[in-house]
């Protein structure tokens, strides 16, 4: 029975099993070790939400690999938040021996991208930016593939997403039915390709991310009273029916149905912001700090593939940070908003 055919059981207290070392990637590793060590820590982003106005918050960065030099507007840290992204990318797909886990990767802006252009296909609009560069697919070919309507010419991943996103939006014209398809499309790609792996490491990441994706989604739907019951993502360690009954408890019996898993402490914070602030901050932060400690439990690898899938999506969550806090100081956002999702 295949990864998405069985209902994976919560058999650990915290964080699921990270795999054992793979002794080809001991050079890798101690590269990767010695670059997590120049990480911006917590305190820049502290000192970066109090600072007085966006200038100085992008004054911590100045003598960075984010530095984009004195006067740098937000367009222009932008451009540099995106080249350093691109470069951990490219560093990671150096490090990785084995294509298969790159591709698995880089298929995150494929379906990214495959979201946009159907998007962009049945609304006859131009949304969003430009697509990225960094998938599998060539983004250049996206207008050919959605105007002469040639879906073979995509991967069999993407081709099998695109046809059940258009199919579940003419159904009923929401065009969020194209998410909810893409998503599951992809988490199901993930675990069948970790499955395929044989990687336990990926497993539990892909896992993990699909529980944390519905956990945000129960508490939307929860808090504003939405009705949608066929919108969770599958393959994660909670039940579905688990989720929906989440749904029918409501806010102050929510936390109690997750009482026998690791993600209690999440729930209950997460809940309990959003009755009193109207506010999703608090469940965003708790699901990225749960899923980066679970992603710092593969300190305890010698040699392997997991520390530098790690330290990739570490990278990634650090540059997303970088530009959240500039970007809430150049909105002139509440510091104390911004330490809520942060920290």
């Amino acid at each position: 029975m295949n990864a998405l055919g069985q209902q994976a059981e919560i058999d650990f207290s915290r964080y699921p099993a990270i795999g054992g070392d793979d002794w080809e990637y001991a050079f890798e590793t101690a590269q990767v070790r010695a670059i997590e060590t120049v990480m911006l820590p917590r305190p820049v982003f502290v000192d970066m939400a109090n600072a007085a106005d966006f200038e100085q918050a992008a004054d911590h960065l100045r003598s960075g690999e984010y530095a984009a030099g004195a006067g740098a507007s937000i367009s222009e840290l932008e451009r540099v938040l995106l080249a350093c992204r691109s470069e951990v990318r490219q560093q990671f797909a150096g490090w990785i021996h084995n294509d298969a886990i790159v591709t698995l990767f880089k298929s995150r802006d494929d379906f990214a991208n495959l979201r946009l252009a159907i998007r962009r296909a049945v609304t006859k609009k131009t949304i969003g930016a430009d697509y990225s560069s960094d998938g599998n697919f060539p983004g250049e070919q996206f207008a050919e593939v959605f105007d002469s309507e040639r879906y073979e010419m995509l991967p069999d991943y993407m081709a099998d997403a695109a046809e059940r996103a258009i199919v579940l939006y003419y159904n009923d014209k929401d065009i969020r039915a194209i998410d909810y398809a893409i998503d599951a499309a992809q988490a199901e790609f993930n675990l069948a390709t970790a499955e395929k792996l044989g990687s336990e490491f990926l497993l539990g990441l892909f896992r993990i991310q699909a529980d944390l994706a519905n956990i945000r989604t129960m508490l939307r739907l929860t808090i504003t009273q939405a009705h949608q019951r066929n919108v969770f993502l599958p393959g994660g360690y909670v039940e579905r029916d688990q989720l929906v009954r989440g749904l029918d408890a409501g806010g102050d019996g929510l936390a109690a149905l997750f009482f026998a898993t690791p993600y209690f402490e999440m729930v209950q914070a997460g809940a309990a912001y959003a009755a009193s602030e109207k506010s999703f901050l608090k469940i965003e932060q708790q699901c990225d700090e749960y899923l980066n400690g679970y992603l710092r439990t593969t300190i305890a690898i010698t040699a392997g593939p997991q520390p530098i899938i790690a330290y990739l999506l570490a990278k990634e969550n650090e540059i997303r940070t970088v530009r959240l806090v500039l970007t809430a100081k150049k909105n002139h956002l509440n510091p104390k908003l911004i330490l809520d999702r942060i920290s």
